[in-house]
């Protein structure tokens, strides 16, 4: 479809300029690279102390996470990754949080290299779903037990805010027997202030803009023309959104365009100059790897993909730099890298993905490369993932109270940097994950997730004595039948 726009209808440079430090980004490519090399061969001693102070949830310093990059020792490396996990335990408890992702387009005006979406993939079959469509779609996810989305968007005319806007009103609006969906998040092109203030008034959970690499050259190379080709439009698109009053903000880097310490420092450097500018940082931190794509040469070519080793050790760091932020597993891994990788600190993670235009109400069981984005690694299903989450006495969890409690942005943040948010994690998990078990779980499932369920209760009978009795008479109603009681 081409289309011809002026690229001021999209793009404010005064909503650049006003975060910007006397003319520059907080990308400092220099500092970079200088900490990257002066911090090679640590002592082991230094990094047992960045690993204690991680542990004790404090937010690590460009020169503590260029020490942990630059780790050589297999033994540090398993301290490390023993600290991630424990570091997670202690800020969110024993659960995950799953999710799934819904396409509503693929058109585009972009010429990203790594994309199947770009401009110029003339092959690629394009469509923007109806709002109809978007009904049953949501219909499909919400009878497999979901309860949170992230409504995904190609940047281009006709995913405009009044589109957006419908979509997630759509969303919200479809019942499926005592089913719903009670969180959108949203992955949509960079917005002005006033667009993303209406994304705050229509009920949007996280806004969520990658990166893709925080490197310049390499991003102006991989986005050689369109909207996205502006670096620091994109950079600043969750400042914007903060500004708007957005409370929740994902940031994300695309490893595989540039070396993947560098990428891990981005990530470090942003997560910083937005807790410098607002006080709070991102909600979440994502981490997919480059994978393959229809008609999309480039992938095949990148000298920078990231190997599974050095995948796990990424997830660590971040964890470790950011002990407090969300991190998100995507089902762009296969399922056993997923499953080392989420001993690593993640807490979230989608299941019975699908990200074709229209492919869950399709209910085709094989991936059509010519209208997704890329190729996804774990296709399994919900209650797959959960009965392998269950087997490992790990909990799932479909909670979306902190929005709905105003336990979001700044408030979620201090209650998580002091450990007490796992209490409502843990609390809330076990309410939404009976729902779940009496409303959609197969028979084998059911029985590995009530032993989960038990052992959870045990926990809260012992360390919330005085909340036990409250929350036993809301676990009741909803064994009776009641649904959305949360705390």
């Amino acid at each position: 479809m081409s289309v011809a726009y002026k690229i001021e209808e999209f793009i404010k440079e005064n909503e650049i300029d006003l975060f910007l430090d006397n003319g520059k980004d907080f990308i400092d490519e220099e500092e970079i690279e200088r900490l990257l090399i002066e911090n090679r061969n640590p002592d082991k001693h230094k990094i047992l102390d960045i690993i204690s102070k991680s542990l004790e949830i404090d937010r690590l310093e460009p020169e503590e996470t260029a020490s942990l990059l630059n780790v050589e020792d297999k033994d540090l490396w398993e301290e490390i990754f023993k600290a991630a996990y424990e570091v997670k335990k202690r800020v969110y408890d024993n659960r995950i949080v799953t999710f799934a992702p819904l396409y509503c387009s693929n058109f585009c005006l972009n010429n990203c290299l790594y994309c199947a979406f770009r401009k110029d993939n003339i092959l690629l079959k394009r469509r923007r779903l109806t709002l109809e469509e978007v009904k049953k779609e949501t219909e499909v996810l919400i009878s497999l037990g979901h309860k949170r989305v992230i409504a995904v968007f190609g940047e281009h005319f006709l995913s405009d805010i009044d589109y957006i806007e419908s979509v997630l009103k759509t969303i919200y609006e479809t019942k499926v027997g005592r089913g719903e969906i009670r969180r959108v998040n949203v992955n949509a092109a960079p917005m002005t202030i006033e667009k993303l203030k209406r994304l705050k008034e229509v009920g949007i959970g996280t806004f969520q803009v990658f990166q893709e690499t925080y490197h310049h050259k390499t991003y102006k190379n991989v986005h050689p023309s369109g909207i996205k080709s502006n670096y620091r439009w994109r950079l600043y698109a969750l400042h914007r959104a903060l500004e708007a009053g957005v409370d929740d903000v994902g940031i994300g880097a695309l490893f595989g365009l540039y070396d993947w310490k560098f990428e891990v420092m981005g990530l470090l450097y942003h997560t910083i100059d937005l807790e410098k500018k607002f006080g709070v940082g991102p909600h979440t931190i994502s981490f997919p790897r480059l994978e393959p794509a229809f008609n999309t040469p480039f992938v095949q070519e990148s000298k920078y993909k990231v190997n599974d080793e050095d995948f796990k050790k990424l997830v660590a760091v971040i964890r470790l730099s950011v002990p407090y932020t969300g991190m998100i597993l995507t089902a762009r891994e296969p399922a056993h890298i997923r499953r080392e990788v989420l001993k690593l600190g993640v807490t979230q993670t989608d299941a019975s993905t699908k990200i074709g235009i229209g492919a869950y109400s399709d209910r085709a069981s094989e991936q059509e490369l010519e209208r997704q984005q890329f190729m996804i690694g774990d296709t399994r299903s919900l209650a797959e993932v959960i009965k392998e989450l269950a087997s490992n006495g790990i909990i799932t969890s479909f909670c979306t109270a902190g929005y709905r409690c105003g336990r979001t942005g700044e408030n979620i943040m201090k209650l998580l940097k002091t450990g007490k948010e796992k209490w409502f994690c843990k609390l809330n998990a076990v309410l939404t994950f009976r729902e779940w078990l009496d409303d959609y779980a197969p028979e084998d499932v059911k029985e590995l997730g009530e032993k989960v369920i038990n052992k959870e209760i045990e926990e809260i009978k012992k360390e919330l004595p005085e909340v036990y009795p409250t929350f036993m008479k809301y676990y009741n109603r909803i064994k009776n039948g009641e649904r959305d009681l949360y705390f």
